[in-house]
């Protein structure tokens, strides 16, 4: 393994680290760690690539967006209301406004994202598996 495929496999394992991380920080995203991940550990070796796939964190936060780039409602919220409570509750601690005003800005950057930007997808009820949404 050449250098620079160690130095890519070593950024794949700081990004699933800050990732999991962003998992219980609200402030830090957890998406964008793992996608930078997956593609970190796509390029540095199979191996590896096929471990992150596996994992219990991978398959519970990342994998369907991955698949289908869409989230059902159920995970939106899921995601979304922890971290508003956090987020608000952060809000009413400090005195400072400016930290204030940044968490207000990143809790609407938040919504906007996750409800104009990510699609949304219900469960399909027969197979289990998710489909895009269709309208009759």
């Amino acid at each position: 393994m050449n250098i620079i495929k160690i130095v890519i496999l070593f950024s794949g394992f700081i990004c699933v680290g800050i990732g999991t991380i962003g998992i219980f920080v609200p402030v830090l995203p957890t998406t964008p760690f793992y996608i930078l991940a997956t593609l970190c550990f796509t390029k540095s070796s199979k191996k590896f690539n096929n471990w992150f796939i596996n994992t219990i964190i991978y398959k519970k936060h990342f994998e369907k967006f991955a698949k289908y780039r869409s989230m059902t409602i159920n995970t939106k919220l899921g995601i979304l209301i922890p971290v508003s409570i956090i987020i608000i509750l952060v809000i009413l601690m400090i005195e400072s406004h400016l930290i204030k005003f940044v968490l207000f800005i990143l809790l609407i950057i938040k919504y906007w994202y996750f409800l104009f930007i990510i699609k949304t997808i219900k469960p399909y009820v027969k197979t289990g598996k998710l489909e895009k949404q269709t309208s009759a």
